[in-house]
């Protein structure tokens, strides 16, 4: 009688050792992308940390600014509602000069522009 030979490899055979090396690589990845994303997570913690500061002043930089800009603005409003009451009184007290003002302003305003 013939032997025969068992055609499943064995458990200590090239294919258990390409199974277990196949694991072994799957869970070596599974580590480094879990060390990657650890290391991702912490880098981005630190830099939030760290732009905190930054972003809170910068927050602060505009709120003033806006501030200030709308202080001029109404200044700027005030002024020029001085100034047209200011003139309004000018041209109801002197009516004629105010004319030739006007007139002589138009006129050297065209002469300019040609």
């Amino acid at each position: 009688m013939s032997h025969t030979s068992s055609i499943h490899p064995s458990a200590s055979g090239p294919m258990h050792d390409a199974n277990a090396h196949r694991d072994n690589t799957s869970a070596d990845g599974s580590a480094l992308v879990s060390r990657v994303a650890q290391g991702l997570h912490e880098t981005v913690d630190r830099v939030a940390d760290k732009a905190t500061p930054a972003v809170q002043k910068l927050e602060s930089t505009v709120a003033h600014a806006n501030e200030s800009m709308h202080d001029q603005l109404h200044r700027a409003r005030e002024l020029g509602d001085e100034w047209t009451t200011s003139l309004r009184g000018t041209v109801r007290e002197h009516p004629l000069t105010s004319i030739v003002v006007a007139l002589a302003a138009g006129a050297l305003i065209a002469r300019i522009s040609r």
